[in-house]
């Protein structure tokens, strides 16, 4: 049993025994289990209130798009200031974001305006802190365990969509709606005290004989001048387009769909979140590029042909693991797209760098979640899934025609030394 216990410590939470990174995964876990339980109870809230999709999507695109505005500002100032402070103040922040919303939402005061505009502060606050954990991250933990790290903080990324999701179903069962706005602020006041512990202090470099916006923007000039790194971005654009872009839909397949109420949204982002989990620890223990360029096409391949599992599954228990699949498939592609990009980005840009990643990622889901809550209401949301889904299996088979891309997915075979070293991955 030591021996086991042993085994698993050292090839799959090698980054947790680190206290800085400990103590940033632990608020990273609070904080994005918020955000999750934030966009189905926010959701649910818009699809109450106005007994329709669309406002749902409206509230889930404005939660998203400050990531197409303010992650290359929150980059900028994670080069440019300590990374640690700035966490903290973007965590304390938050926690007021929520208090407002639960305070409101208690008084009956909320409507689908003023909950659009606390969305958008809240998700602005949560783009800036994604994109300086990002920075922080390679400066908390030693180079040959990053590929760990990352995958580990992209575990609680996506486990969170269960934690965060399961958190809240006893209020919406059993209490209210709006007393999740509540546990959310806890949430936040945890993550507050642990990102507090981080003792690392750490900034990127700033050219001072550059204008404000020539060092804003340099994090996209490194990124549009690499062909792989910005094959890489425009793949991930895609992927989150076409399917992540559901959480605007999750109401209406819970409530039109499967007649499963409030609690049924929760248990389907759930699963989502329980398949991330488990993809995100697998990748966690691999070592091997030559296995991670396989996965990843695998993953890509596979998060087209998630969303049509669940467009045809037609009851809650297969529908809850068709989200599964689609968690597993897209934890996977966007861990690996992850740690491909921050180990071919050099420290001194890397927030600019996690900005410019996250407006493409954050801006295309703030997009298509609208676009898509807008035809769900016109066609139906399974139709949104299958044609979304079936889109990116193509862009993945005209991507292998990409030589960037293809060196990724088949890399050059390794020296015979690391081979040796790697033959359990």
């Amino acid at each position: 049993m030591r021996t086991l216990l042993a085994t698993t410590r050292d090839r799959f939470l090698l980054a947790l025994q680190y206290q800085d990174y400990r103590n940033l995964w632990i608020a990273t876990t609070f904080s994005a289990s918020a955000a999750w339980a934030l966009i189905i109870a926010r959701g649910l809230l818009a699809f109450e209130l106005t007994d329709g999709s669309l406002w749902v999507g409206i509230v889930t695109f404005a939660a998203m798009v400050p990531r197409i505005f303010s992650t290359p500002i929150a980059g900028f100032l994670a080069d440019r200031f300590d990374r640690q402070n700035l966490l903290r103040w973007i965590f304390a922040l938050n926690m007021a974001n929520n208090i407002l919303l639960g305070v409101l939402a208690a008084n009956g005061l909320v409507g689908p305006w003023t909950l659009t505009f606390l969305a958008l502060a809240n998700g602005t606050l949560r783009a800036a802190q994604m994109t300086t954990a990002t920075a922080l991250i390679p400066n908390l933990v030693p180079k040959e365990h990053l590929m760990n790290g990352i995958a580990l903080n992209q575990a609680t990324q996506q486990g969170a969509r269960m934690v965060g999701a399961l958190a809240i179903v006893p209020l919406l069962g059993f209490v209210s709606i709006e007393s999740a706005f509540w546990l959310c602020s806890s949430f936040y006041f945890l993550g507050f005290l642990q990102v507090s512990r981080v003792a690392t202090r750490s900034s990127g470099v700033i050219n001072k004989s550059q204008s404000f916006l020539a060092n804003l923007f340099e994090g996209f000039a490194y990124v549009y001048k690499r062909p792989i790194i910005m094959s890489m971005v425009l793949l991930v654009l895609a992927h989150c387009a076409l399917t992540m872009s559901y959480e605007s839909i999750l109401p209406a397949i819970s409530k039109d769909k499967l007649a499963a109420g409030n609690v049924g949204a929760s248990y389907l982002l759930a699963g989502v979140g329980g398949g991330a989990l488990f993809a995100s620890v697998f990748l966690a223990g691999v070592r091997s590029e030559s296995v991670m360029g396989k996965l990843f096409l695998i993953f890509a391949f596979s998060s087209g042909l998630g969303p049509v599992l669940l467009a045809f599954s037609d009851s809650p228990t297969l529908s809850v693991a068709a989200t599964v699949v689609m968690g597993v498939n897209q934890a996977g592609f966007m861990t690996i797209s992850h740690t491909i990009i921050q180990s071919l980005t050099e420290d001194h840009v890397r927030g600019r760098v996690a900005g410019v990643y996250s407006v493409h990622v954050g801006g295309s889901m703030a997009v298509t979640n609208m676009a898509n809550a807008a035809f769900a209401d016109v066609f139906s949301a399974s139709a949104v899934l299958v044609v979304g889904g079936l889109i990116f299996v193509a862009v993945v088979a005209v991507s292998l025609g990409s030589g960037s891309l293809r060196r990724l997915y088949f890399p050059n075979p390794e020296p015979a030394a690391a081979v040796g070293a790697s033959t359990a991955d």
